[in-house]
């Protein structure tokens, strides 16, 4: 029984902080990879999104030509979001972020670990391989940092260094915003099987 996964980051969002919404150019982004989903050779079965507001409205477009439903869960919101912290400026939140990269254990102020936040990834991938019908095809519409999160703790440092060279180590700066990375679960393993691809907006 196999469950594919596409894995797709909101587009780009304004740069403020706070539940921010999509840039114009985020819009546009959001529209190609709706038609891109929307022209795949295969049913879309599901949708599911982080309710942070960029991603919701990077979901709803894709929902809108794909024709599919859309679900939120909390497990899909970032680690940490600007802004959860009062008054913290956006040096402090990198460096928050940067520590939290360094050290997953490290509990930030606000947000959670990143071990914390690649668990509660994995977690809601393994509910639904578990509870959806075989043979899926879903899309999760999530925040770059939880998916690097997810992926340095499933898989090994020389699985990671397959898609990209000192994959942990630059693993902030490999998620582009829209890019899609397709996961397959089958007979209790994963395995990626494209990363964080931004053709479809070429």
């Amino acid at each position: 029984m196999s469950t594919i996964f596409y894995l797709v980051r909101h587009g780009l969002k304004e740069r403020r902080s706070g539940d921010v919404s999509l840039t114009p150019e985020g819009i546009i982004q959001a529209e190609s990879t709706a038609r891109h989903m929307a022209r795949a050779a295969f049913p879309i079965s599901k949708i599911v999104t982080s309710p942070l507001q960029r991603a919701k409205e990077t979901a709803e477009r894709i929902a809108l030509y794909t024709r599919c439903p859309i679900t939120e869960d909390s497990r899909l919101r970032e680690r940490a979001n600007w802004g959860d912290c009062p008054d913290q400026t956006f040096e402090e939140f990198i460096a928050m972020w940067e520590q939290c990269t360094s050290d997953p254990d490290y509990i930030p102020p606000v947000g959670d670990s990143a071990k914390k936040a690649g668990q509660r990834l994995a977690s809601l991938l393994a509910e639904l391989h578990n509870e959806e019908p075989a043979n899926r095809n879903i899309i999760v519409v999530t925040h770059g940092g939880l998916i690097t999160d997810f992926l340095v703790q499933t898989f090994n440092e020389r699985e990671l260094d397959v898609w990209h060279p000192d994959f942990k180590s630059v693993q902030n700066r490999l998620i582009p915003e829209c890019s899609i990375t397709k996961l397959i679960f089958d007979k209790g393993n994963c395995r990626i099987e494209a990363f964080a691809s931004i053709e479809h907006l070429t």
